[in-house]
């Protein structure tokens, strides 16, 4: 049976025996909201953490354990995106939204807020309000579809706010983008030259579609090595968000400092089992990705298909990297939260827009990493929920 064949196999009834909050959150609908795969983890990872099970590896993180995370991150890292970064540099900490929290309090100038693109990920419009910063938010600017950093805004925000930090988020949850070099260099310059500090989520990175490229936003230049914290973790690629593993990168020498300074407090979030997984998919996961990567397209091609032909006042934007889609809702006449009308009309759970922020309302957010079947059962869904509402 092959990968695809064992993913269309999957149920409804297998995954919410699984107990996960993505499926029993709304028991009576699809969920289609949290940011996780229902395909389990590669076969490489599952023999590394059953070893570790055989083996009774549930104690503290260990020095020689964390040595071989580092390693395995700055191996992919080089092998993958060409990025060079000394094992050194890589340190685990429990999750992303933790690597945020430690750069809010460490690595910016106190007092100042966080500058945040929107639509965002979630949580980035609530971890800086509970370490006592405020945020500003910044509406990409969509052109046909196409989202973008509107370069004008942030420079005039950190101009406001000498110091402040910036939240970068490549690839892009939730618009799916995956940012080229030049893009990359414009907003480098603009951070540059506001003396600004960037946050750079990429945990993203190694799900990244045909005919895009994923790069790393400390390799574009010296000035945004300097001024950047690097946060990555195989948790999203190989799907096992609840091992509690990321990896921030350090990547340059007074940020070095200050890590070793405060690393005492932070260093006992990550559990072991979580850097046994994050090494393994590191090391040996990739054939397995490449699969579920090709099984991705495919339901993104279903998506955007049957949204031309059953639901064509619904606006899909192509990602190019993730398993998130950005649908925009505003050609039906479903208000600025359509998520809970569907939910309710439909049976399917996806994200709210505004929960993204402002720029947010009139869209949802949808996970399309779940069996094919499945989807095509939550299209069906939709289009017959949104049938009878005026266009508008």
């Amino acid at each position: 049976m092959t990968l695809a064949e064992q993913f269309d196999a999957i149920t409804v009834e297998t995954l919410r025996e699984r107990g996960s909050y993505k499926w029993t959150a709304y028991p009576n609908s699809i969920g289609m909201f949290v940011a996780e795969m229902d395909f389990g983890t590669a076969p490489v990872v599952d023999r590394a953490l059953r070893t570790a099970l055989d083996n009774n590896q549930f104690g503290y993180i260990s020095a020689p354990i964390a040595r071989e995370l580092s390693r395995a991150t700055a191996d992919y890292q080089q092998r993958r995106f060409g990025w060079s970064i000394a094992p050194q540099r890589v340190h685990p900490i429990a999750d992303v939204l933790r690597g945020l929290e430690v750069v809010i309090e460490h690595f910016s100038a106190p007092g100042t807020p966080v500058i945040v693109p929107t639509p965002g990920y979630m949580p980035f419009l609530t971890v800086p309000g509970q370490v006592g910063r405020a945020f500003i938010e910044v509406p990409l600017l969509n052109t046909g579809g196409r989202y973008e950093f509107d370069l004008d805004a942030i420079d005039a925000a950190l101009a406001q706010h000498p110091g402040a930090l910036v939240v970068l988020c490549n690839p892009y949850n939730p618009t799916g983008r995956v940012l080229t070099t030049q893009e990359l260099l414009a907003f480098s310059e603009v951070v540059e030259r506001r003396g600004g500090r960037v946050f750079a989520d990429e945990i993203h990175a190694p799900l990244v579609y045909e005919g895009h490229l994923h790069v790393p936003y400390a390799s574009v230049s010296e000035a945004a090595a300097a001024h950047s914290v690097t946060a990555v973790s195989a948790s999203k690629a190989w799907n096992f968000p609840g091992l509690k593993c990321a990896q921030l990168v350090i990547t340059n020498d007074a940020d070095a400092q200050i890590w070793s300074e405060v690393k005492g407090r932070l260093n006992h979030g990550p559990s072991t089992i979580g850097m046994i997984a994050n090494t393994a998919a590191y090391d040996h996961g990739q054939p397995w990705l490449d699969e579920v990567t090709e099984y991705l397209q495919g339901n993104w091609q279903l998506m955007q298909s049957f949204a031309a032909e059953h639901m064509p006042a619904l606006r899909v934007t192509q990602p190019e990297g993730t398993y998130i889609g950005w649908l925009d809702w505003r050609g039906y006449d479903l208000g600025d939260t359509p998520a809970t009308l569907l939910r309710e009309k439909a049976g399917v759970a996806l994200t709210a827009g505004t929960s993204c922020g402002q720029a947010g309302a009139g869209f949802t957010r949808i996970i399309f990493a779940t069996p094919r079947p499945i989807l095509q059962n939550a299209l069906e869904q939709l289009a017959d929920a949104v049938s009878g509402c005026r266009t508008a």
